[in-house]
């Protein structure tokens, strides 16, 4: 069924898996803060998996809509595109977290690298930084193991 939804919207790949890679980051943080690790910051490298999983498929998913040809340069647009929609996604979902609970924030960030000298803001940017650059890694990567078109 989520499959048949998927192919009636072969433009909206970076969308519809980018909002996959959000939810996978909503879960792992809820899981992380349900467990209590959630100030471990070395857990964030995890991110990354989830990342990959979500372009990986969604470049899959392009190929298979688009009679099996992937473009190197529009396998590059909608990797970075997906990565980046499901990071800010999730940034926006953990500023508003922040926001509404303090507590919350302040035992995230009181073992990170700026410690009590850190806001809000400066948390959830350097998130979206983070999460960015590792959708460009991870698409460049796929990109090279994946089969594209030769034109």
């Amino acid at each position: 069924m989520a499959m048949k939804f998927i192919d009636r919207y072969p433009n909206r790949i970076p969308e519809i898996y980018g909002t996959f890679i959000a939810l996978g980051l909503i879960a792992y943080f809820l899981l992380s803060c349900a467990i209590g690790i959630v100030h471990i910051v070395e857990l964030r490298l995890l991110n990354f998996p989830i990342i990959v999983a979500g372009v990986y498929f969604a470049l899959r998913q392009y190929q298979n809509s688009h009679d099996g040809s992937l473009n190197y340069f529009r396998g590059l647009i909608t990797g970075i595109a997906t990565a980046t929609i499901g990071t800010l996604t999730f940034v926006l979902f953990l500023y508003a977290l922040f926001m509404l609970n303090n507590e919350l924030y302040q035992s995230v960030v009181k073992d990170g690298p700026m410690g009590v000298h850190q806001n809000v803001y400066l948390a959830t940017f350097a998130v979206a930084i983070e999460g960015v650059f590792s959708g460009f890694m991870a698409t460049y990567i796929i990109m090279n193991y994946i089969d594209t078109a030769k034109t």
